[in-house]
């Protein structure tokens, strides 16, 4: 069964926790907004289109009883399980905090008010990849005068379990910093 991915559909990211509805669709990459509001690009190969539960029952109904139980109780061979490393451990969330790409207009707003307006941004990300266990993240605050980058500094000293410093000088410049969750082994 091909899956034909339309614009709006409800999708699930294979070996992730992740699900989502399409919002853009280019060539094989395929572009969903998470239930947190993340946006994300994921290959066709990588997504599961989810089914509502009348479709799921069409599915589930065309076999017998019968058929059901024969299925379970062959042998089925037995199947060498390969282990591989998730792509949630090489996976890196970058947020961008510039004031234009998380507000539609600063008209009207202070200075004060962007700066609440980037740090709750800050807050929000740093939640969802505590819960979901993504292991970095880099903030892309930009250099400006560092009130930003302070503010930051600060909000990410008083969690525990959180190593940041400076980010790749080479890829981001001055203006972004790197954040490191420390898992806990469960």
């Amino acid at each position: 069964m091909k899956n034909s991915f339309t614009i709006g559909d409800r999708v699930a990211v294979l070996d992730e926790a992740i699900e989502g509805k399409i919002i853009a669709i280019k060539n094989n990459e395929i572009t969903i907004e998470t239930t947190d509001f993340l946006q994300m690009t994921y290959f066709v190969n990588e997504l599961i289109k989810l089914q509502n539960t009348n479709e799921l029952h069409n599915v589930f109904s065309s076999k017998s009883y019968s058929e059901v139980i024969r299925e379970k109780t062959t042998q089925k061979n037995k199947k060498t399980i390969q282990f591989k490393t998730s792509k949630k451990d090489e996976f890196v969330l970058e947020v961008d905090l510039h004031i234009e790409k998380l507000v539609p207009s600063t008209k009207g707003l202070e200075n004060f008010d962007m700066l609440n307006i980037q740090l709750d941004e800050v807050k929000r990300k740093l939640e969802f990849c505590i819960k979901n266990r993504i292991p970095k993240m880099v903030l892309i605050h930009g250099v400006g005068e560092g009130v930003l980058k302070s503010e930051i500094e600060f909000l990410l000293g008083r969690y525990d379990n959180i190593i940041f410093q400076d980010a790749s000088y080479r890829k981001y410049g001055l203006g972004a910093t790197e954040v490191y969750f420390k898992q806990n082994k469960n």
